[in-house]
């Protein structure tokens, strides 16, 4: 029985991070850019979210109608200013920019918060759970893995049956016949990474209900996405949630075999893929196909 409560737990801790790896996927699937301060935007998420309980007293999921929002914002303002215009140099100058924007936001947390572990106290959804033949499942657990899910069907369904998601997926082919046949690739791309920021404001404040946090966080995050998404196929949303869920059954399997072993586990399975299927389990091109 402790093995399949391994295998459940595995799968729905995938859904956390497919949650951190679905801003990231989408980034790269549109604009082709890989941003590094991806888990420091979540840990931001978090800490905005902790000001927000704290500060006004309200709901913990409250304030997520606040957080997301915001950060859809602020993507499209530092996608549309900042990453644009090194886009417009070369890929590789997105790798520096973004990287820089990790060192500036640890360091402002650090100023503003101190180094200290926080968390986002979220009563009996973190600590209640359901019993389903013999096995303890956690609310919380549940409720990341449904929302998820639900975000990545909603991407999916954005992506393929709006105007504004055929722009998108048009501008990411080919953006100089997307220009010409009027689409403001610009904005599309703004949007993208407003999208995207959004999840990741999702995936901060649902890791900050999940787990501790603190400014250095952020860069072990953007780890365990970038392998989600590579293990599941960069850019396809549904290998995202398949990666994720990979990721989170090797290193939950891997600590019932040993409990330093579980981290690792995840890296060997992200390795093998490289390896043995680097273009991952459901490439972009196979689901474009679909």
């Amino acid at each position: 029985m402790s093995w399949v409560n391994a295998v459940v737990q595995g799968i729905l801790l995938g859904g956390l991070y497919a949650l951190f790896a679905c801003g990231l996927s989408l980034m790269f699937g549109v604009m082709k850019v890989v941003n590094l301060a991806h888990g420091d935007f979540a840990v931001l998420a978090a800490y905005l979210a902790l000001v927000i309980v704290s500060g006004f007293e309200v709901p913990i999921l409250w304030s997520v109608l606040l957080v997301a929002p915001l950060f859809g914002l602020v993507g499209y303002v530092v996608q549309r200013f900042i990453i644009q215009r090194s886009l417009d140099v070369s890929p590789l100058t997105t790798l520096l920019v973004t990287f820089g924007l990790s060192i500036v936001i640890q360091n402002a947390l650090l100023e503003a918060a101190s180094a200290n572990s926080e968390s986002l106290q979220s009563g009996i959804l973190a600590s209640g759970s359901f019993q389903v033949a013999g096995l303890h499942v956690g609310y919380l657990s549940v409720l990341i893995f449904v929302t998820a899910t639900a975000v990545i069907v909603g991407l999916q369904l954005f992506l393929s049956r709006t105007s504004l998601g055929r722009q998108l997926r048009a501008a990411s082919d080919d953006q100089e016949t997307a220009s010409s046949v009027g689409v403001n690739v610009r904005h599309v791309f703004g949007v993208a990474a407003g999208i995207a920021f959004g999840t990741v404001a999702l995936a901060g404040v649902a890791f900050g209900m999940y787990s501790s946090f603190d400014p250095a966080a952020g860069p072990q995050r953007l780890i365990f996405a970038f392998e989600a998404v590579v293990i599941g196929g960069m850019g396809s949303l549904w290998g995202t949630l398949l990666g994720g869920i990979v990721l989170g059954l090797a290193q939950v399997l891997g600590s019932q075999i040993d409990p330093g072993f579980g981290v690792l586990a995840g890296h060997i399975v992200f390795l093998a893929v490289l390896a043995f299927r680097p273009s991952g389990l459901i490439p972009q091109v196979a689901q474009a196909a679909q």
